[in-house]
Order: C-alpha cells, then structure tokens, then sequence
C-alpha cells in the first residue's frame, strides 16, 4: 500500500483542487493497481476543511481511499508525523508527502517509485502568480531566474517528497518542527545512510499564496522577496 499525507490548517480555498489531483494520482495506471490511502491531518481547523474532505472521501472505490484524522498541534510537523503513523500503523511500504495548496501530477506517485530509492526529493512549479498583484510578473521572472527546476536540483519541499516506509522509520521521522520539518528529516535520512534522489520527474504545482503558513517556507519566502522589490 502507498500512504499520502497532506496536514492542512483551514485550507476550505485549496482542497478541491488538491484533491481532485491526488485522485487521478491514486488511480494512475502507472501504479498497477497498487491501493492508495490518502490521510488528510487536520490540525486546527476551524473553516469547512474537513467537510470539503468528506465530500471527496464519498468517491472514493478499490484502488484508493481518503481519511483524516483531527489534531490540534498546530504544528506541521507534527501533523505530518501522525499522518505517517497512521498510514505505518495500516501497512504502508511508501509514504509520499505534499501540501494542501499544491496540486500534484496524475503520475506523481508512479514517478516517485520509479526513481527506485530511499527518498525523493522533487521540486515545484508555481502557475499563478497573481497572489502578488504588482509585484507578480517580477517574483515570476526572479523564480525562473533563481530556482534550479531540474535533476540534481537539492530543493527540499514538504510538497513534492516521497520516502520508503523502513527508511522513515530508521531516520526517526518527522520532527515536531512549525517549519523547516521536511529539511530535518532529509538531513536524518542522509545521516542514516538513506539513498535520495533529487528529481525534477514527480511534478507538482504549488500556490503563490500572499497568507503563508509558515515562518521560513516556500509561501513566506516568496514575500520576503517582494518586501525586497
């Protein structure tokens, strides 16, 4: 079974779409069958989020299945963490992590096991820069300057990351960190050894978004760089 974790904190805007994505990726030919148990970790919600996953989890049939479990850690490590040990605790040889504002690829899980390793890292596309009014064309022209979108590429994105179950495990798994979690646990996956891959195939598109989450992640960087502009 491959296991997809996505924690989200009142993300009502971005979970349609985010869901529709990773059901065409959890029925991608590609996979062969193979079931995927998609868990959503609400930490915190107070919006319709959990309603918008009901209403998906309704359609779900034999080749994948949508969950979610309720926290209020309010940190997204540790969402990411109870996700992966549900997922761990029902059998899962693969656990595959992206965001609720991201939308991934129909071939994303099928690409990630393809790349036949411990890890893998992907990196991100961002279609809609308009979040940032004015200042839009000039972080679209900087990103395509400044972000390295190919094989080798050694961006770390909670996004776009695939992991081998028993390397999780050995690594120690998530930290409970509010941001940067996703680097931590590549750092301990490279202590213990872990074979990773640095891949621009497993494809996502994530937002642009101008109410980022995170102190220090992919949305708060991104306004840090338009206070430079």
């Amino acid at each position: 079974m491959i296991g997809v974790v996505i924690p989200a904190h009142n993300e009502e805007e971005y979970l349609d779409a985010c869901l529709d994505a990773l059901r065409a990726a959890a029925t991608c030919p590609q996979l062969g069958g193979e079931v995927v148990h998609i868990v959503i970790v609400l930490d915190a919600c107070s919006d319709h989020s959990q309603r918008i996953v009901m209403s998906h989890a309704m359609h779900t049939d034999l080749r994948w299945r949508l969950d979610w479990i309720a926290v209020e850690h309010r940190n997204v490590g540790a969402a990411r963490a109870a996700g992966a040990a549900l997922l761990l605790e029902r059998g899962a040889r693969w656990l595959a992590f992206t965001d609720a504002d991201t939308r991934v690829s129909a071939a994303w899980l099928s690409t990630q096991l393809s790349l036949d390793a411990d890890a893998v890292c992907g990196s991100v596309a961002v279609d809609d820069w308009s979040p940032h009014q004015q200042h839009a064309l000039a972080l679209r022209e900087h990103f395509a300057r400044t972000y390295n979108d190919a094989d080798g590429h050694h961006h770390i994105h909670g996004a776009n990351l695939g992991v081998r179950a028993s390397a999780y495990v050995r690594a120690g798994g998530f930290a409970p960190l509010a941001c940067s979690e996703d680097v931590a646990l590549v750092d301990a996956l490279e202590a213990s050894g872990a074979h990773i891959v640095w891949s621009a195939a497993p494809r996502v598109n994530t937002s642009a978004r101008r109410n980022a989450k995170a102190r220090g992640g992919f949305g708060d960087t991104l306004l840090q760089m338009v206070e430079k502009m």
